[in-house]
């Protein structure tokens, strides 16, 4: 008779262990079609701030939709155009940095020699290829375009959602049993999940434009492009603002030589170093800070999970998991093993 908790505790495990894993695969097969539903989620909670303030200026809500969605849809159509256009050229100038990069290693290999050094300049090349050190960041915007090519859904998507946006609260306090809204962990969540996420926005901008502003002024080509990577990757802390570098510093090599390689990874150094030791805590607090491997870990899970967009969105996505987790008693546990040590 003893044994019957323990074992009744190790087949929940069993079932919930199973369950996952079924929830998970289900995922994976209709990623297709939640990846946009996810980006279209990530959008209005980012506009949605806007809807708010246009409301207090009395503006028709009507209006500011329509107004919010002109914008996105401007910006969204003209980086597709740029990064589109920006990749083309990329394609067509690689021979041309092959070319430059075995010059490079040309030197490096008769530098060697002098030393008694043999390596050929081929194999340095074939395991420094830039098109393999640009293939990371070319792969991630091509993806990214891919799921765009369902702008008109998300569009539409992005539109229902901010309309129903403001009946949401009161909808999840209906629906979890909870008439009076004394619920204030799903306050916290929504208002949580919304300021994270509009925050980060701003500051992935910021980093994008400065980033773009960085390499004009050393000369460096598709600086806009890389501006976009780093506005992109910021969602990725730690880990995306190195990965958002190296393919900008490969070129630099190539472009304008090792030195000034070395300055631009100093100027990414300097953004990051501001943008997230000192911007982010100010407007975030430390409270929601991941660990980084976590970080490192969400990056893999959800891009195998969702794809590039799912790599993109692998913070957002586990920040929103670890605030449901705190706003609940019973996963509060697991929400701590995700922070840092700062936060925890």
């Amino acid at each position: 008779m003893t044994l019957l908790p323990k074992s009744d505790g190790v087949v929940k495990v069993l079932v919930v262990t199973a369950a996952l894993f079924i929830v998970l695969a289900g995922i994976k097969t209709a990623s297709n079609l939640l990846v946009p539903f996810l980006l279209s989620v990530f959008i209005a909670i980012i506009c949605n701030p806007i809807i708010v303030k246009a409301a207090k200026y009395k503006i028709p809500k009507a209006l500011a939709v329509v107004i919010v969605i002109a914008i996105f849809v401007t910006i969204a159509l003209s980086l597709a155009g740029l990064v589109g256009q920006s990749l083309a050229e990329l394609s067509q100038k690689i021979p041309e940095y092959r070319v430059q990069l075995k010059e490079q290693f040309s030197w490096l290999t008769t530098t060697l020699e002098s030393y008694n050094i043999q390596i050929s300049s081929e194999l340095l090349i074939e395991y420094f290829d830039p098109a393999a050190a640009m293939g990371l960041a070319t792969d991630m915007l091509s993806g990214l375009g891919s799921v765009m090519a369902n702008l008109f859904l998300i569009i539409i998507t992005v539109i229902f959602m901010l309309f129903e946006a403001s009946s949401l609260p009161v909808k999840l306090h209906l629906a979890l049993d909870d008439p009076e809204m004394r619920m204030n962990q799903i306050d916290r969540f929504v208002t949580s999940v919304n300021n994270y996420l509009a925050i980060k926005t701003l500051v992935s901008i910021a980093t994008g434009v400065c980033v773009s502003l960085m390499l004009w002024i050393f000369g460096l080509d598709f600086f806009l492009l890389w501006g976009v990577l780093a506005f992109l990757l910021n969602y990725i802390p730690n880990i995306g603002s190195i990965i958002a570098a190296v393919p900008a510093m490969s070129l630099a090599v190539l472009q304008l030589g090792i030195a000034e390689a070395g300055f631009i990874g100093l100027g990414y150094m300097i953004i990051n170093m501001v943008m997230g030791n000192v911007i982010e805590p100010r407007y975030l607090g430390k409270g929601l800070g991941l660990s980084t491997l976590v970080v490192f870990l969400s990056l893999i899970f959800w891009g195998w999970l969702l794809g590039t967009v799912g790599m993109l969105l692998s913070v957002p996505l586990t920040m929103v998991i670890k605030i449901a987790l705190e706003s609940s008693q019973e996963g509060r546990w697991f929400a701590v093993m995700l922070s840092n040590e700062e936060s925890s």
